[in-house]
């Protein structure tokens, strides 16, 4: 069974009674979390389940196996979001009621130092949510051309001297190696701006992005989404960063991924939406749950209704 003391020390599940009412909860439905995690949210959307309701619960990281509930109306996936059709379809489970997903990195990965997500600790440079997967943390600073790197700090960490750090890492990798925490902060010490911590912050966040392929496993289940909820049915997406929150909000309005408005050959909107969007601004964590959990200051929540047969 879930530990309640485990399960905090796992992580708190973020704007929480925000995401039950965002899913409306039927008690016979199925429902799927794609990012089970510690199970925080999993176990409150079982609790307002009846004995016919199901969930469904992805995740890539091992780790999380050991938070499972022992509860019938259960079934864990340990493989990406991305592959979510797939594996419903395999258990013959849609459509479905609700999906959920919370793009937040655990408080648990944040705390294991062999992982390599925190900048607290010493370690290899992997960041790799799924350890089944080839490419590390290292890989990217030690392999990807000064171009790449560039881009990838800017996109994903914004980090002001995104061209400078990108420059110093390929000088730095032809001379010393770049693959634990400690060297690799040690070789860009010169060019920090501001904060340190902070600043690795941003650098860690960016390389945690593109290792995991994040931006891009977003828009492959987002893209399924349609296909697998019943009429009727939620869909609920808790992002942490701007660029995710703008693809989740673009997909529900317009079904696109663009700023854009999509148009046809002669340049008419499609007349058919295909979500019909619940929040109409991203849900916030209140000042309470603020206080509470200072991690949830970054989480934004948008819900969004299919709206056809």
């Amino acid at each position: 069974m879930i530990n309640d003391q485990e399960n905090s020390s796992y992580h708190v599940p973020v704007l929480l009674q925000e995401v039950l009412q965002g899913l409306n909860i039927q008690p016979d439905g199925t429902y799927v979390d794609c990012t089970f995690g510690g199970g925080g949210h999993s176990r409150e959307i079982l609790r307002l389940l009846g004995p016919q309701g199901k969930l469904i619960a992805f995740d890539q990281d091992a780790d999380a196996r050991q938070n499972l509930p022992d509860d019938p109306r259960v079934l864990f996936v340990p493989h990406n979001f991305r592959h979510l059709q797939r594996f419903l379809r395999l258990n013959n489970a849609i459509p479905v009621d609700g999906i959920l997903a919370d793009l937040g990195v655990s408080s648990h990965q944040f705390d294991e130092a062999d992982r390599g997500f925190s900048t607290r600790f010493d370690g290899d440079m992997d960041m790799r949510m799924d350890t089944r997967q080839a490419l590390t943390a290292f890989d990217v600073v030690n392999t990807y051309s000064e171009q790449q790197l560039h881009k990838l700090f800017e996109q994903y960490g914004e980090v002001t001297n995104a061209k400078t750090l990108a420059r110093t890492i390929v000088q730095a990798r032809q001379t010393q190696s770049l693959r634990t925490i400690a060297n690799f902060k040690q070789a860009l010490h010169s060019v920090v701006k501001g904060n340190p911590n902070k600043y690795f912050a941003q650098v860690f966040q960016a390389l945690r992005i593109e290792v995991n392929d994040e931006l891009g496993a977003l828009k492959e289940m987002l893209q399924q989404v349609p296909s697998l909820l019943k009429p009727g049915g939620r869909v609920a997406i808790i992002t942490f960063h701007s660029l995710e929150d703008r693809i989740v909000k673009n997909y529900f309005r317009k079904g696109t991924f663009e700023d854009e408005d999509p148009t046809d050959l002669f340049g008419n909107k499609p007349s058919e939406q295909v979500f019909r969007i619940i929040t109409k601004k991203p849900v916030t964590a209140s000042d309470a749950e603020l206080k509470r959990n200072p991690r949830s200051r970054s989480a934004k929540l948008r819900v969004a209704e299919k709206a056809y047969e």
